[in-house]
C-alpha cells in the first residue's frame, strides 16, 4: 500500500513536470531576466499549477471511465435500431448537447460579447455553435452509414466556407474560425470519437474502425458556418 503511494506521487509529480512544467520553466525564465513578477504573482502562479494538474488528472480520469464507454456504448447500439432517422436525430442532438457544455465554447462566448459590448450575445453565439456541430455530426453519422470518403465532406465544407467568407462581415470571419476550433474541447471529442467508433464497430467489424475517425474534422466545420451565416444575419 506504502509503494503504490510512492508510485503514485512519483507519477503525479512526473506528469506535473511533463504538462505544466515547461510553463513553469518560461515564466521563471521570464521573471529571472526580462520581466520581474510580484513573489505573490509567483506564489499564485505556482499554486494554479498545481491545482491545474490535480484538476487536468481527475478530468481525464473521469472521462476514461465514464464518457468513452458511454459514448461508444451508445455509439454500438444505434445501428442495432436500423433507423436511419434515429441515428441522425440523435447524432444532431447529442452534437448540441455537448456542445454546449464544452468549457472552451462558453469561455470564447463570454470573451466575444465582452469584446463587443453585448453586441454579440453569447447565449445565441453558443447556440449557433451547437447547431453547426449538431448538424455537421449528423452529416458525419451519415457519411458512416452510406461509406462515403471523408475528401468529399471536407472539400463541400470548405468550399462553402469560402463562398460564405465573401459575403460575412469581417469582424464575424475570424470568430467563426476560432468557433469551429474551440469544439475540439475536453468534453467534445471523447464523446464524438466513441460515438464513431462505435457505430462503425457495428457496422463494418474491426476492418472499418478507421472511419470513426474524421468525424471531429468534419464536424467543426459546422460552427465555421453556422457563425457565419449569423454575421450574415446580424448585419
Amino acid at each position: 500500500m506504502k509503494l503504490k503511494i510512492i508510485n503514485y506521487i512519483k507519477d503525479f509529480f512526473l506528469d506535473l513536470l511533463k504538462t505544466v512544467g515547461p510553463i513553469i520553466a518560461i515564466v521563471f525564465l521570464l521573471h529571472f531576466t526580462f520581466i520581474k513578477f510580484p513573489p505573490q504573482v509567483l506564489l499564485k502562479f505556482l499554486l494554479a499549477s498545481f491545482m491545474i494538474l490535480l484538476g487536468l488528472k481527475l478530468f481525464l480520469k473521469g472521462i476514461k471511465i465514464s464518457l468513452l464507454p458511454i459514448g461508444e456504448k451508445i455509439g454500438s447500439e444505434l445501428p442495432k435500431k436500423k433507423s436511419i432517422s434515429l441515428i441522425l436525430v440523435m447524432g444532431f442532438i447529442l452534437g448540441f448537447s455537448v456542445t454546449v457544455a464544452e468549457p472552451d465554447v462558453r469561455v470564447l462566448s463570454s470573451q466575444i460579447d465582452l469584446v463587443s459590448n453585448g453586441a454579440i450575445n453569447k447565449n445565441i453565439f453558443i447556440v449557433f455553435i451547437g447547431i453547426g456541430i449538431g448538424v455537421f455530426l449528423l452529416i458525419s453519422f451519415l457519411r458512416l452509414l452510406l461509406n462515403i470518403p471523408i475528401i468529399y465532406f471536407l472539400f463541400a465544407g470548405y468550399l462553402i466556407i469560402l463562398v460564405l467568407s465573401f459575403f460575412t462581415p469581417k469582424q464575424f470571419i475570424a470568430v467563426s474560425f476560432d468557433a469551429g476550433g474551440v469544439t475540439t474541447g475536453p468534453i467534445t471529442v471523447p464523446i464524438i470519437m466513441s460515438l464513431g467508433l462505435g457505430i462503425v464497430s457495428v457496422l463494418g467489424g474491426k476492418t472499418r474502425l478507421a472511419d470513426g475517425f474524421g468525424l471531429i474534422g468534419i464536424a467543426s466545420i459546422g460552427p465555421v458556418i453556422t457563425v457565419m451565416l449569423l454575421g450574415i444575419i446580424s448585419k
